[in-house]
């Protein structure tokens, strides 16, 4: 008997290992498309390098030593293997979510998002020591909050991450509509 149960869970497991590729394809998606234009910044771009695009936008090459916005940028490097770390539990966590419940398309879609983007971070603190950050966004009404309105620079990674945080909570919040 404990012999069948254990069969039917194995393949239970079996067919949500099968359903979660569409997911981590997403995943390197996102990784894939990140990379890419990380590769084109660091090509055409030398550090400091602007081109406006629009009156509130512009492509630069920025680096990030740090987390978001900048927050422990100076703290003498060790904070690299701490945001690595940090990136490589999570990617690990998603994974094991992932296959737990890849039928959940709004949880999976936000868990896959932030998966391809904490990759493409981790990745470039291997390799670089710091996030290439490009997309820059500006708007007069932010100069008391940053410096001369300049939203901090970010990336498609950093885009995914957001998007994949949102869409966690708007799933939660459906969630617990559904239930009440």
């Amino acid at each position: 008997m404990a012999r069948a149960a254990g069969s039917a869970v194995k393949a239970a497991s079996s067919r949500n290992a099968g359903k979660m590729w569409p997911w981590l394809a997403w995943a390197l998606v996102i990784f894939l498309a990140d990379q890419f234009t990380k590769t084109l910044i660091l090509g055409y771009y030398r550090l400091g390098d602007a081109t406006p695009v629009t009156s509130f936008f512009n492509i630069v090459r920025a680096h990030n030593t740090g987390a978001a916005f900048s927050m422990l940028a100076d703290a003498g490097g060790w904070q690299r293997w701490l945001f690595t770390a940090i990136g490589l539990a999570a990617a690990i966590f998603i994974v094991w979510q992932l296959r737990q419940h890849p039928g959940q398309r709004l949880f999976a879609f936000s868990l896959s998002s932030i998966l391809g983007g904490a990759i493409g971070n981790v990745v470039d603190r291997l390799q670089h020591g710091y996030v290439v950050d490009f997309l820059d966004f500006h708007w007069q009404f932010l100069s008391g909050v940053f410096y001369r309105g300049h939203f901090p620079a970010f990336n498609l990674a950093d885009v995914a991450i957001s998007t994949g945080a949102a869409c966690l909570i708007l799933d939660e919040l459906l969630r617990v509509r559904k239930s009440s």
